[in-house]
């Protein structure tokens, strides 16, 4: 329910807190008081399309709170999970219009967008009047309060749940078939490039693999080039230590001529040679472990540029080779096999809409009794608002070509107003005191089946008076009782019924230059005067305190 309503700077009100209460609250004034501008205010907090003529003249900006206590099984939290929103203990719809026509929207304090913090405030606050087109201009809303009213909520769930199913179904029958027609089309080209790629068999991380192992024996081939030429200096057939050997040979024959001479240089060339003879041993032992078949660097080469080219032809990475030869396999098994499993999947979608079918003919039929029932109880609502001629219906169509997540039926409300009239939808043919007594009437009978925890009701009454309007109070007395009602009533009949009556005010300041909007909570003897000037008009008499005091007494 709604617990605090704060407004400041809004057209006439400059600052107003009002604390709300369970029950039926009326809302009460002389013409031009500032009814209109208290829920327009209202409305604004709950996601109405702003405005910037609504911020008080001379202010930047204007704003309204309203701060509602709401049971935590209410679907309004739902709403607020679905958009990240924090669940607290109340809940505070805030919205902030600037005079330049920029509003802003809180919901707890966290910004939201003004379609959410609409959708929250539709879920929390319903405002009907008689000039009202917002309650009930949507059929499916129509639907929606018969399923409440009938206790469908569950069987209409179960509908939306298997015509889901059944859209599922049908969408993969639908994606299965093409994907069928288009393997069959392309089973020739499959098959060989499935075949093509089966026999290449790539291994994930090949392509590296072979790239590294090629370079380095690439590498390897360059170092043994350099390693032959200093082999051939050393042992070819201008190697110099055959020379230095012959060399040696003379010196040493010579040694004993001059041994001081030619001892120490055939030492050092017999070093010489041995180091020649050291280095050569290496080189043979290196070139002999570091030799390479040819044709294993050939046949690296040919299966790395084999994988090359299979990615270009097919259009991906080398290392996407082996998942897309398994996806054409299976497109290739899928064109073999698919007729069977095409099968099989049409056959479930069939078996999906024969269970959405009986689903929903079984929620038509729970419908139409539904229907009946709700007539009957609008029908005894309407003889004391001076309905009794009247006639209110359901009117239920079921068409199979229109089936939904709501099933099959179309459900709108008509009324016949006279007799002899033609009936026709009741947001067309009722006029504006009528739809608005057709609208309580459905409300009292619907209150605590699908209508929102507060209620507001603006000059439902209007051109009521009397009995009528008696008949009015007592059944917004009544919806009091099972939600929150906040009522604009220029009746006093419907005043004395109220648990809690606000009195809405002008007041003149700075010496007459401008006005502002009050509202005070009345009771005893002010709420008295109240309902005696609402009686009486502008000059109230003692024959108008005492009847508002019979009124007061009645309702009590």
């Amino acid at each position: 329910m709604l617990a605090r309503l704060s407004i400041r700077d809004i057209v006439l009100i400059e600052r107003l807190d009002l604390e709300f209460a369970p029950g039926l609250s009326v809302l009460t004034g002389e013409t031009g008081a500032g009814k209109s501008i208290l829920l327009d205010a209202f409305a604004l907090a709950l996601g109405a399309r702003g405005d910037g003529s609504l911020v008080r003249q001379g202010a930047a900006q204007g704003q309204v709170t309203a701060v509602f206590e709401v049971s935590s099984r209410h679907p309004v939290f739902a709403l607020m999970r679905a958009n990240d929103i924090p669940a607290e203990d109340v809940l505070i719809l805030r919205r902030v219009q600037f005079a330049d026509g920029r509003t802003r929207a809180f919901v707890n304090d966290q910004p939201v967008g003004a379609q959410i913090l609409k959708t929250l405030g539709a879920a929390l606050v319903e405002i009907h009047g008689q000039h009202d087109e917002r309650a009930l201009v949507d059929t499916a809303t129509h639907r929606r309060l018969l399923d409440a009213f009938g206790a469908l909520e569950m069987a209409a769930a179960e509908v939306a749940r298997l015509w889901g199913e059944r859209r599922a179904r049908h969408e993969e029958c639908a994606a299965l078939r093409e994907q069928v027609e288009r393997s069959s089309r392309e089973a020739d080209w499959l098959r060989h490039a499935a075949e093509e790629l089966a026999q290449l068999a790539p291994k994930p991380g090949e392509e590296t693999a072979l790239a590294q192992r090629r370079a380095a024996m690439m590498q390897a081939e360059k170092v043994l080039d350099d390693l032959r030429d200093v082999h051939g200096a050393l042992a070819g057939a201008h190697a110099p230590a055959p020379s230095i050997s012959a060399g040696l040979r003379r010196l040493e024959r010579r040694a004993g001529t001059a041994p001081a001479l030619i001892e120490p240089v055939a030492k050092a060339l017999d070093t010489a040679l041995r180091a020649f003879e050291e280095a050569r041993a290496q080189l043979d032992a290196t070139l002999r472990a570091a030799e390479q078949d040819p044709r294993e660097l050939e046949a690296t080469e040919q299966r790395l540029f084999a994988l090359r080219a299979a990615a270009r032809k097919h259009g991906v990475a080398v290392d996407e080779l082996n998942a897309l030869g398994a996806r054409y396999a299976a497109d290739l098994a899928l064109a073999d096999a698919g007729a069977e499993r095409l099968a099989a999947v049409e056959a479930a979608a069939c078996e999906a809409d024969a269970r959405y079918r009986d689903a929903a003919a079984a929620l038509s039929e729970s419908r139409r009794k539904a229907a009946q029932k709700l007539d009957r109880a609008v029908k005894g609502e309407l003889a004391p608002l001076k309905l009794d001629r009247a006639k209110f219906s359901t009117e239920l169509a079921t068409d199979r070509d229109t089936a939904g997540p709501d099933g099959t039926d179309r459900v709108e409300f008509w009324v016949q107003t006279n007799p002899g009239s033609r009936p026709g939808p009741l947001m067309k043919v009722a006029s504006g005191g009528e739809l608005a007594r057709f609208l309580l009437a459905l409300k009292v009978v619907l209150a605590d089946r699908g209508s929102a925890p507060t209620l507001v009701f603006d000059e439902v009454d209007t051109g009521a008076a009397g009995a009528v309007a008696d008949a009015i109070g007592l059944r917004l007395a009544r919806l009091g009782r099972r939600a929150q009602v906040i009522a604009v009533t220029h009746a006093p009949q419907v005043a004395a019924r109220a648990d809690h009556h606000y009195l809405i005010s002008k007041r003149v300041l700075d010496q007459g230059r401008r006005v502002a909007t009050g509202v005070v909570e009345v009771a005893a003897e002010r709420r008295r005067e109240e309902i005696a000037r609402m009686l009486a008009g502008a000059e109230i008499t003692g024959e108008a305190r005492a009847a508002a005091e019979r009124l007061m007494k009645a309702a009590s």
